[in-house]
């Protein structure tokens, strides 16, 4: 059985909060779980101590018996001292798509024109 620990969501429409959760991967993302880990509030400050809480004791059972938590549990967790912090690396993130990079070309030529021009009308009106 493949174990998860990850966000269930509860809370009203616009207004989330999750509860941390161990479960099996082929649940529902809001379905059964085997136990209850901790809350996740998104609309709290971020300096909050009731943002997140978690039953650390619980979580590291949980983890020795080989549930992978997904990547906001695990930031959390990492947050907490529980996990190391691994390094993610995303580079094709910051690059912009084929039409973005078409339009930067285009308007780097259109100021690039005039700038050519300019020096050109400046001297004539030195003169």
């Amino acid at each position: 059985m493949s174990m998860k620990i990850r966000l269930a969501r509860g809370g009203s429409k616009k207004r989330p909060h999750y509860s941390i959760v161990a479960t099996d991967s082929r649940m529902p993302r809001d379905g059964r779980f085997l136990e209850k880990l901790g809350t996740y509030n998104p609309l709290l400050a971020k300096d909050s101590e009731d943002r997140v809480k978690m039953n650390i004791e619980r979580v590291q059972y949980w983890l020795g018996q080989g549930a992978q938590p997904t990547d906001r549990v695990a930031r959390f967790l990492e947050a907490a001292g529980v996990r190391e912090k691994t390094v993610r690396n995303n580079p094709k993130a910051a690059v912009p798509g084929k039409r973005m990079t078409e339009l930067t070309a285009k308007k780097a030529a259109r100021n690039a024109a005039p700038a050519e021009a300019a020096p050109v009308e400046a001297a004539a009106d030195a003169e």
